[in-house]
């Protein structure tokens, strides 16, 4: 078992792709710059000595050891014993809408990151409980299964977009149903919490949440949104936007909370709903609720020592670094006997 204590440094690896951006746009330039003073050969002739891989070489090398020192500061963790542990809790399944209607800025800075706030903070706030993702659009898949690593489930939250979904729509019936067969242990109290702006046109989600709450599953909604409706934003690749969603015959589509779905979906689960807006995310409401359901004693497999091996990852990195250092951007003397393609003037 693997974790990371320091999971946000991993944002630094960026700084590795700026590099190589850069690296690319440095040679770019360097070639249309070279041919200002005569042909390839002419300038390679210029400087004999210049070697053309040792820069490749160079770059790669410093790439590697910034990889290496992100992965050090995220301080990986290894598990080194195993031992069965009792805790008290339930097992919870967070089912969340990534539609396009999620982008809607009726909340900021939108539906959806104001949704991952609102999980984020609810995980940060669970004790024993096991907790699982399941995300949906058109179709409904598992992004997590039922763990009590909250560090995972907050790394898996991170990656939630919409655009993680090949199909659109709102299948909240069907997110419903496979939250529900998602619990492993029939004896556990178990809970579902559907974050959403209540806009289904896929399926019967009151009927499904009914048949959860048959099976002892409690189910909660979160609503997203304003009753009131705003247009969908439309982004381009670069993340700027371009202007908002279009129906086939040219009008803006505008989306609205759909709060009378959203008490029906409770209310045949045996939950409760909330309203999220700009200042609240109805998270305390829920979690409250949550709280009053009888916590049972579950028995689970868990590493409970962790060595750390960061100085393996901080080492590597030092020392790539300074072989990068080490290495100039000459012809090694060696290499510069052999005349393979017949470049040296005889």
């Amino acid at each position: 078992m693997i974790k990371f204590a320091n999971i946000e440094y991993f944002w630094f690896l960026l700084i590795a792709l700026l590099f190589i951006v850069l690296y690319l746009l440095y040679n770019s330039w360097k070639r249309r710059s070279a041919t200002r003073f005569g042909s390839k050969s002419q300038v390679e002739g210029l400087m004999p000595n210049l070697s053309s891989l040792k820069p490749i070489y160079k770059i790669t090398l410093l790439i590697l050891g910034l990889v290496f020192l992100v992965i050090g500061l995220a301080d990986p963790q290894i598990g080194s014993k195993l031992e069965k542990i009792k805790r008290e809790g339930i097992d919870l399944m967070l089912v969340l809408d990534v539609s396009n209607s999620m982008m809607a800025e009726d909340i900021k800075p939108n539906r959806l990151e104001r949704s991952k706030m609102a999980i984020s903070n609810l995980v940060d706030k669970l004790e024993g409980d096991r907790v699982g993702i399941i995300i949906f659009a058109g179709n409904a898949y598992k992004q997590l299964p039922l763990t009590s690593d909250y560090s995972a489930a907050k790394l898996f939250l991170s990656a939630v977009d919409t655009k993680i979904v090949p199909t659109q729509g709102t299948a909240i019936g069907e997110a419903i149903e496979m939250a529900s067969l998602s619990f492993d242990d029939k004896e556990h109290n178990k809970a579902i919490i559907v974050i959403t702006d209540g806009e289904n046109h896929e399926d019967d989600a009151v009927k499904e949440a009914s048949k959860s709450s048959e099976n002892g599953i409690k189910v909660f909604t979160i609503g997203m949104g304003l009753p009131d409706g705003v247009p969908i934003p439309v982004y381009n690749s670069y993340g700027n936007r371009t202007g908002f969603k279009k129906d086939r015959q040219g009008k803006t589509v505008i989306t609205k909370l759909n709060e009378d779905m959203l008490r029906q979906i409770a209310a045949a689960g045996n939950g409760a709903y909330a309203r999220a807006n700009n200042g609240s995310t109805g998270l305390r409401k829920i979690f409250d609720e949550i709280s009053q359901i009888e916590k049972k004693e579950i028995e689970t497999k868990q590493f409970t020592d962790y060595e750390h091996r960061f100085q393996i990852y901080i080492f590597l990195a030092l020392l790539i670094l300074l072989v990068e250092l080490l290495i100039n951007n000459k012809r090694s003397k060696w290499a510069s006997k052999f005349d393979f393609f017949g470049k040296t003037e005889k």
